[in-house]
């Protein structure tokens, strides 16, 4: 069944159950109208609208009946400008059963808009009153029930909430995507070509409108439903926010990363959780992973490298601090939308980087009004009680800025500490660094050295203590170099200058990585493999640079 047919079932089980006041918090307000308009008849209730611009009407939009100050109007004439009388007028009309002697269930839009701020609470405090006195009703034939339908990244007075029933309605599904197509395809008598799937897919996570309008513009510009142009549209529909940013993954996925065995390992082992075998035999997908470490040595890179290995799923980066706001609640709504979007594209990646930069507050007490830690608590949630196969993986460089239950597992499937990379894990940035760059590192000449062993120990020995960034960053340095002199090929000796050249970031911070490692010892697993800082070379012979 359908997402939102199993919140259809929902609703129209609380309005049987004589719920009063039913708050829907939606982006697609016209997609979500029709599945209540559904349930409203299936439970025996007459569905009648209101807003503000139109009034009570039919559901064809035939204007009802206003209730004025000064008695009722002609339904045919213009409404005047609306304000919190108008709206308290027609809620304590619904309560008195004035509106309508039927069996209505009134689909009230916008009415955050009325209950926010000091003068909006007389409006709550109108709900909260129907909220007591709907239920009172004996006859059957005359029960009055309220649906709310606002935004998702609307806020709910807190002294509001207990009395209303809240139902976050889910974005469409693959179920409700797919019909969209085929309704489209049909109507414009489009051969899909086996595409079908990849259709689906890359317009999973949009609304309803947006799946259409996407469908629609591949339509116009290529005369076919392209996945590709209509997961191009998506990227931009989903950076909208800021809050989401969709990412490409890295190409080539772990054969372009160099070290972190670990954790390749470790994600290789687990791919087959997605499996439909796995799921038969009792397996979890994945939750989340969680890296710690030094700058500069791999964190994000090999993140984008996981959603490459997991199938080239989706990779969404997710900005925490983007989703703050000076206002109250607005940060939780914020993230709630974010979540609700996360929750309906299925498999992906969902990075976030540098997570205590955006959680510091809830642990140091800044003065942010507690928007932190609400932040904080919202993801917390989120993270223990979501059942989507989005794996998430958040890097931090110190966990010290982090509260302890962030850490705890369950949350996470594993936690990895990324120290500097060993002897043979900079050998393999930096071969893995020359390929990315069009370089052949079996055809780089070794100049002085007397073997190209002995150039590699050179090499391997000259950037000692350094971090996977600074390994990387020889290759651009050296390309300079051998531009500069005649456009030549550069050598190991280009890369041992670069490398003298270069202060590490582990000696201009050394007290600050090693209060790092303290803290992280006996609390996560080494992302590196211990090899005693050791590697083998081409001939067999194994050099020891420690």
């Amino acid at each position: 069944m359908a997402k939102s047919l199993a919140q259809a079932e929902e609703l129209k089980a609380q309005l049987k159950a004589r719920t009063p006041v039913i708050v829907i918090r939606t982006s697609e307000e016209v997609r979500v109208e029709g599945f209540v308009f559904e349930a409203c008849a299936a439970a025996k209730y007459l569905p009648r609208t209101w807003d503000c611009a139109a009034g009570p009407c039919e559901l064809d939009g035939t204007p009802f009946m206003r209730i004025e100050s000064n008695g009722p109007r002609d339904p045919l004439s213009p409404p005047p400008p609306p304000g919190v009388d108008d709206v308290l007028r027609y809620v304590r009309a619904v309560a008195m059963g004035e509106e309508s002697p039927d069996r209505c269930a009134w689909i009230l839009r916008d009415v955050h808009k009325w209950v926010d701020g000091p003068i909006g609470m007389v409006t709550a405090r109108a709900l909260r009153n129907m909220a007591r006195m709907l239920p009172g009703v004996r006859d059957p034939r005359q029960w009055q029930a309220i649906i709310c339908i606002i935004p998702v990244d609307a806020v709910i007075p807190p002294d509001l909430e207990p009395d209303v029933v809240i139902l976050d309605w889910p974005l469409p599904d693959r179920e409700e995507i797919a019909s969209i197509l085929d309704r489209i395809a049909r109507d414009h008598s489009v051969d899909l070509n086996g595409l079908r799937d990849p259709c689906i897919d890359a317009a999973v996570g949009m609304t309803g409108l947006e799946a259409e309008g996407c469908y629609s513009k591949s339509l116009v510009q290529t005369r076919t439903i392209d996945p590709a142009v209509v997961a191009q549209e998506k990227k931009r529909i989903i950076g909208k926010d800021k809050v989401l940013q969709w990412m490409d993954p890295l190409p080539g996925g772990f054969d372009v990363v160099g070290g972190l065995d670990n954790i390749k390992d470790w994600v290789n082992g687990r791919v087959i959780a997605y499996t439909q075998k796995a799921r038969a035999y009792g397996l979890k997908a994945l939750k989340g992973l969680f890296l710690c470490g030094i700058s500069g040595c791999g964190k994000t890179y090999i993140a984008k490298a996981v959603a490459w290995a997991l199938g080239q799923v989706p990779l969404i980066r997710l900005d925490l601090g983007a989703a703050k706001s000076k206002f109250v609640g607005d940060s939780e709504a914020g993230l709630r939308k974010a979540f609700a979007q996360i929750e309906s594209i299925g498999k992906c990646v969902i990075l976030i980087d540098e997570i205590e930069k955006a959680l510091e507050g809830a642990v140091s007490g800044s003065a942010d009004g507690g928007v932190s830690a609400d932040a904080l608590g919202a993801f917390l949630t989120w993270m223990q009680e979501r059942k989507s196969e989005a794996l998430v993986i958040a890097t931090a460089n110190d966990i010290s800025k982090l509260p302890p239950e962030m850490l705890r597992k369950g949350r996470w499937d594993e936690l990895f500490w990324v120290d500097l990379p060993t002897a043979g894990e900079r050998r393999e940035i930096l071969q893995a660094t020359l390929r990315t760059n069009g370089r052949d590192h079996s055809k780089l000449p070794y100049g002085g050295f007397a073997t190209v062993e002995a150039a590699w120990d050179a090499v391997t020995k000259a950037t000692d203590k350094f971090t996977g960034a600074e390994v990387a960053q020889l290759v651009p340095e050296a390309l300079f170099a051998g531009f500069a002199d005649g456009e030549r090929l550069i050598t190991f000796q280009d890369l041992v200058d670069a490398a003298e050249a270069i202060v590490p970031l582990a000696e201009t911070a050394k007290k600050k990585i090693d209060a790092m490692r303290a803290d992280a010892k006996g609390r996560m697993r080494m992302a590196t493999k211990p090899d005693a800082q050791a590697f083998v070379t081409p001939s067999g012979r194994v050099l020891d640079i420690a």
